[in-house]
């Protein structure tokens, strides 16, 4: 598994990515060093880079725990989670392991342990930095990343600053990555925002969301923008209807904690269904520019009309999953998971209908769902366009017109597909639904990743295109908010709602009913 340092050689992908150059010297802090999040996504994503030739040979990786370990223990667990994505199925997974790759990546980390709450780990990390300075050559740029408890968050930030962490120069730069939740309403969101203001520039602030890294996701623009086939099409003239659609097929696990906090609607709905949204609907930018790119996303969330609290019981939608069968497995109920209330009422699904007041999607409703322990594990983007005239087809055998639709796969299978109507082999006019399908995977040989590579990159190269903006964070959250206070005031009755394994409660689908359409199908 660990014995072919001969192929540390640049696959086809790498080869296909050459042309971006390795991200400037820097060493990078993880907070949070032996959490999950690191070694399942971060690191990895930094294994890739490393195997893609993206990062400095300067390049120095610091690890901060609570966890009272050595860099030898660290490097150890590590490298245990890296050899058990070898040939393993799920998000990410490896074929192969360079150990050439794997070995110098190790051979950049430290470890230091400590406290987030006490000033003399910020000490200790700022003399840390000091030497690597000197010794390695980072040059004096620093990355931290937050990967923590989002109660940490404005603590750590402020510690930095207050121990001269987050003091730029000229030639030295200083960024910050921040995970979600950022917040867990609009108040708190805000308040965040200004604590972590006090310390930060703007432009130093690195607000993750690890869907942006997908790429179907950075290819909406391109797909749209690059090409005068479909951006003529993109608008109410055309598109009868959008739905954004996260449908998960594990369950809470032993997130139960977290989880009767937050529910579906904070977990995903502010940050990854409106940066899906606002990829799909955002007006051209003059450019590519960072801000000029986030101010096109922001105005669209801005533009999202507000609901009413009578408006808020007719167009969103909460589930709880019940037990059932996923994926031929036996699971149980929401309200049976560890550290779950046995009456809990926190949601587990969420479905809403938004409505988008500028000139381009005036009349064109978004639908967005997403839930735990759903049929089948998919995120996508389906765009459908409206229904061509039936009276040509008056006197034949076809009996309906077929729906076109544009369908943008985030995950499992990334990549785009185009259903349309064409006629049956034989002497009568009938009309059958096709498919043209491209698949990332298959046309450009993509090897396997996490989604973080490109944000990871593009934060320490200084591109902040896809990261949020405060004044984005604070706008999804505005239209959230109204939800999160009528469904506070009226707790569910029926709770526990769909089963597990299934596509959601009745009531999502009667949301789409009830305007003449239905949900594409899980299957």
């Amino acid at each position: 598994m660990l014995d072919k340092p001969e192929r540390y050689a640049r696959s086809k992908a790498a080869q296909q990515t050459a042309s971006a150059p390795a991200a400037p010297p820097c060493a990078m802090v993880i907070f949070g060093a032996a959490g999950d999040l690191t070694k399942r996504l971060v690191v990895p994503a930094l294994y890739n880079l490393a195997n893609d030739h993206r990062l400095a040979g300067e390049f120095r990786l610091v690890g901060v725990d609570l966890a009272d370990m050595s860099a030898e223990q660290w490097r150890a667990h590590l490298t245990d989670a890296m050899k058990g994505y070898v040939a393993k199925d799920g998000e990410f997974h490896l074929d192969d392991f360079v150990q050439t790759t794997w070995q110098w990546l190790t051979e950049q980390m430290s470890y230091l342990p400590g406290d987030l709450t006490n000033p003399d780990t910020y000490r200790r990390l700022g003399e840390h930095l000091a030497g690597l300075d000197k010794t390695a050559g980072t040059a004096g740029n620093h990355l931290f990343y937050l990967a923590v408890a989002d109660r940490f968050f404005g603590p750590a930030v402020a510690a930095l600053g207050a121990a001269g962490l987050t003091k730029e120069s000229d030639r030295q730069w200083r960024r910050v990555i921040i995970e979600k939740p950022f917040g867990h309403d609009f108040a708190s969101a805000k308040a965040l925002n200004a604590e972590i203001l006090k310390t930060l520039h703007e432009r130093q602030i690195y607000r993750i969301d690890h869907f942006l890294g997908k790429e179907t996701v950075q290819n909406i623009m391109a797909l749209r923008f690059a090409n005068g086939l479909f951006e003529p099409l993109w608008n109410r003239h055309q598109i009868d209807h959008v739905q954004i659609t996260v449908a998960e097929t594990v369950g809470v696990e032993q997130r139960g904690k977290f989880y009767e906090k937050t529910g579906a609607l904070r977990d995903m709905v502010p940050n990854h269904l409106f940066q899906l949204l606002t990829m799909t609907a955002m007006e051209p930018p003059i450019s590519f520019d960072a801000d000029e790119v986030r101010s096109k996303k922001t105005e669209v969330i801005q533009a999202i009309r507000p609901l009413d609290p009578e408006q808020v019981f007719k167009d969103a939608v909460r589930g709880q999953y019940d037990a059932g069968r996923v994926l031929g497995e036996q699971v149980r109920a929401y309200r049976q998971e560890p550290n779950v209330a046995p009456n809990s009422t926190t949601e587990t699904y969420i479905a809403c209908k938004l409505d988008i007041d500028n000139w381009r999607w005036a009349g064109v409703p978004f639908y967005l769902r997403t839930g735990k322990y759903m049929k089948s594990r998919s995120t996508e983007i389906a765009i459908r366009f409206h229904q061509a005239p039936y009276a040509l087809f008056r006197g034949t055998n076809v009996e309906r017109m077929h729906p076109n639709w544009m369908i943008l796969r985030i995950q499992p299978d990334e990549g785009i597909a185009l259903e349309f109507a064409a006629k049956r082999p034989g002497p009568t006019v009938t009309l059958d639904t096709v498919t043209m399908n491209f698949a990332y995977k298959t046309y450009f040989k993509m090897e396997p990743d996490t989604g973080y590579e490109t944000l990871l990159y593009d934060c320490m190269i200084g591109d902040a295109t896809l990261f949020q903006r405060a004044d984005t964070v604070e706008a999804g959250w505005q239209v959230v908010q109204p939800i999160l206070d009528a469904w506070a005031n009226n707790p569910p009755r029926d709770f526990p709602n769909y089963s597990a394994g299934s596509d959601g409660p009745a009531a999502a689908d009667a949301l789409l009913t009830c305007d003449g359409r239905a949900w594409r199908s899980l299957d």
